[in-house]
């Protein structure tokens, strides 16, 4: 969905019943946080309200996606500098400002990650992030299996150390002869 047409029509509402589940009823159907997290991602408004009190806890609905997002391995949005910094602001008097000042922030990112997105298709073509992506995909791949990551290195390591032995034994043939008497001692 555009983003006017978010805007124009009227959100779908969410019900949360007493035994957390959540339940559509613009499909009649029941969702799951990460259900919510696609709606989100697309462009798809939604208001939440306890079924019970009819009370509106989108806000505290929403903050329960980022909390499960940032609990994801390798989705980390959120530095723990900020989020120090964000708990400080409760109760501050800066407190007021903090939202819109937010607010706007991300407004200004979402519209310079376009811009980015643009100048470097430009650039390098349609698929420039393919290979900077496939390069993340790898660094989480090694921070998910450090062990295996770390054997591969090593392996690598191993043939670069071999390459260099062998490009040296090619550039001097003394190196050579000294260790084959080296090692029949």
């Amino acid at each position: 969905m555009s983003e006017t047409a978010t805007k124009t029509a009227e959100p779908v509402t969410i019900k949360k019943y007493a035994n957390r589940r959540l339940y559509n009823t613009g499909t009649s159907t029941y969702v799951t946080l990460e259900d919510l997290a696609a709606m989100v991602k697309n462009g798809e408004d939604f208001v939440v309200y306890d079924a019970k009190t009819g009370e509106d806890i989108t806000r505290s609905v929403l903050t329960q996606i980022i909390f499960e997002q940032e609990n994801k391995e390798g989705q980390n949005l959120l530095p723990i500098t900020f989020l120090r910094q964000l708990i400080r602001f409760y109760g501050d008097s800066m407190q007021m400002l903090v939202p819109r000042y937010l607010e706007v922030s991300i407004e200004s990112l979402t519209r310079e990650q376009e811009k980015f997105r643009q100048q470097m298709a430009q650039a390098f073509g349609v698929g420039a992030f393919s290979s900077l992506e496939e390069q993340v995909r790898r660094n989480m791949t090694c921070s998910s299996a450090p062990l295996r990551c770390s054997r591969r290195s090593r392996g690598v390591r191993a043939q670069v150390a071999k390459a260099a032995r062998a490009r040296k034994l090619r550039e001097n043939p003394a190196i050579s002869t000294i260790s084959n008497v080296s090692s029949t001692k």
